[in-house]
């Protein structure tokens, strides 16, 4: 047999060496390449959830406000039915615990973030209220709300359900001439 030299068995070292090196270079880039998917799939699955979490909060503001929608007819007959008792039924037991049903029933509906739209006596907001009369008056400013035909109301400064209102008008130069 043939002896290498030590010329040869270092050149031959040193290509080992090289393709070594290369295959190191290959799983650096190749660990770099996998490191960084792995930080892409970390960002994406933490937006994913940030996501999810923004549209579960805007389904249970949806559902609420479906929910307390469908409630506020309610609310308004407790309203009505309350207004029509009688000064000399009022201190009935009964009828107090009537009052304090209806009492709880709004406390639970403004704990979850309903207010009542302000209306009497401000001036008329379109995104606020709904005009179903607008009648011809001297005594109101014009466009003043006169009266409240049914409460409107907001969820969490979202209008759920405009107040229908009385609205004032100047009187008309037709309305003028008639009285006069």
């Amino acid at each position: 047999m043939e002896e290498k030299t030590i010329e040869e068995s270092v050149e031959e070292e040193l290509d080992e060496l090289g393709v070594v090196q290369k295959e190191l270079e290959e799983a650096k880039a190749e660990a770099a390449e996998y490191l960084d998917q792995l930080q892409r799939s970390q960002a994406e699955f933490a937006n994913y959830k940030k996501r999810n979490e923004r549209e579960q909060e805007q389904f249970i503001k949806l559902a609420n406000a479906a929910l307390i929608s469908k409630l506020l007819p309610v609310l308004d007959d407790c309203g009505r039915a309350l207004l029509t008792v009688p000064d000399n039924l009022r201190s009935l037991t009964w009828v107090e615990g009537v009052f304090l049903i209806e009492r709880g029933l709004r406390m639970i509906l403004e704990e979850e973030g309903l207010s009542e739209i302000e209306a009497i006596g401000k001036k008329f907001d379109p995104e606020l209220h709904h005009a179903a009369v607008r009648e011809e008056t001297t005594e109101y400013e014009e466009d003043e709300i006169i009266s409240e035909l049914q409460r409107g109301y907001k969820l969490n400064d979202k209008v759920l359900r405009p107040t229908m209102v009385r609205v004032a008008a100047k009187p008309s130069e037709r309305s003028n001439e008639e009285t006069e």
